[in-house]
């Protein structure tokens, strides 16, 4: 059994929708008091209004925006326990197509957003005397690469070369940093590519199911628990054993 995570304050970035807004659930469900941060404000109510959570808008990738995400959310709860840093954009570009400036974009909301979170949020794991951040990053990137997605594949490895000396500095506030990272997740870009699409991308993947978003958010929930205390800089792939098999043949023999 473990330490109910009750009362404890959350934010969860990019929380509107897709894997943020499962970790938001997860969280909620567990009596956590949950703030959901992300751009568009109609989405960002509409969450938070379904899961009975609080919102707040802005850029994850602009430092004044992320500090007032921080400071709304002590305002509203009384402190900060758990960041969720999950914002992402994920166009698919091939490289011989991208402007620069599209990967310069990237960057920013996956990368640079992750430092200006967990930044924004040392003072409040400070006062409270210990904390936990969850990173978002993904198979694609560090473990796997994928035509379109060389600017999310580098941004979400950068996540991990972060993390890892995130890990030590931010130990001196009793607080650990650990990364999740998605395989194939079902979440609302997906609903309309067919289901011959997501067929075929079952069929990859040794349990034969894409990933539910609360498959991310349980996952979140550990790293943010008091059993997961001395876990610090470290990662867990949730993808139904999607990277294992070294061909489809090998698929095929299961």
């Amino acid at each position: 059994m473990f330490t109910p995570i009750k009362d404890r304050t959350v934010l969860v970035t990019g929380g509107s929708k897709g894997i943020g807004k499962g970790i938001a659930s997860v969280f909620a469900k567990a009596g956590a008091k949950v703030m959901i941060a992300a751009r568009g404000e109609e989405s960002a109510k509409a969450a938070a209004e379904e899961l009975g959570a609080k919102y707040v808008t802005g850029d994850v990738g602009d430092w004044g925006d992320v500090q007032r995400m921080v400071a709304e959310t002590v305002a509203a709860y009384g402190g900060l326990d758990i960041l969720c840093a999950n914002a992402g954009a994920f166009p698919q570009t091939k490289m011989v197509d991208m402007d620069p400036d599209e990967w310069d974009g990237v960057m920013r909301t996956n990368l640079k957003s992750a430092f200006l979170c967990v930044k924004a949020a040392i003072p409040e794991f400070e006062k409270q005397g210990k904390g936990r951040v969850v990173l978002t990053s993904s198979i694609t990137g560090p473990v796997t690469g994928f035509p379109g997605w060389s600017h999310y594949g580098a941004s979400k490895a950068g996540q991990l070369g972060f993390l890892k000396t995130a890990a030590m500095e931010l130990s001196r506030y009793n607080t650990t940093i650990n990364a999740v990272m998605p395989g194939n997740i079902y979440t609302e870009g997906l609903q309309d590519l067919g289901e011959d699409y997501l067929a075929t991308m079952a069929a990859s993947i040794p349990l034969k199911r894409l990933g539910a978003v609360e498959d991310i958010g349980n996952a979140a929930l550990f790293f943010a628990s008091d059993e997961a205390g001395y876990i610090t800089g470290q990662t867990i792939i949730v993808d139904g054993g999607q990277i294992l098999p070294e061909s489809l043949e090998a698929i095929g023999e299961i």
